[in-house]
């Protein structure tokens, strides 16, 4: 199973509650307390995306955050690496791969980096304005086992 750290998560939640309101100067308690994620974990994070360049940090009585960019020119993708690394599904199919012991004999290295670039582009291809929009929640189909959610499909990008 695939899956990104919960800093990542929460980097992603909190860069998408502050694109919400791109204008103002979000501090890392009132962000804390709309998340409920602990301070010192927010903070932590905070300081991670700012490091990155994709935050912007402001100081003084009424100091804080704001994105370093509008939320359409940060990608998802940038928001993971810049808490985890470059993107790579494999330790092979990553920009910094290092020297393989099955190198010589592997067949599926090259698929593998083709893998990793399409879901690099996907993530690259996803903003964080597009991550802030809420959506509805689905609906759920009676008769459905536990009332399961219905599967959202096809939506289109404008």
């Amino acid at each position: 199973m695939l899956r990104i750290s919960k800093l990542t998560d929460y980097g992603v939640l909190l860069l998408s509650h502050m694109a919400r309101d791109e204008q103002a100067v979000h501090n890392a308690r009132d962000l804390a307390a709309s998340s409920e994620l602990p301070l010192p974990t927010v903070s932590k994070v905070l300081k991670t995306l700012g490091r990155a360049g994709l935050l912007l940090s402001h100081r003084g009585a009424h100091g804080g955050f704001t994105l370093a960019r509008p939320a359409q020119q940060i990608s998802v993708a940038q928001i993971i690496a810049a808490i985890e690394g470059p993107i790579a599904l494999t330790d092979c199919s990553g920009a910094c791969a290092e020297r393989c012991e099955l190198e010589a004999v592997c067949t599926v290295r090259g698929n593998w980096r083709r893998i990793n670039q399409v879901v690099h582009d996907a993530l690259q291809a996803l903003s964080l304005f597009d991550m802030a929009r809420t959506l509805p929640r689905p609906a759920t189909a009676r008769g459905r086992a536990g009332g399961a959610p219905l599967p959202v499909v096809g939506r289109r990008r404008r």
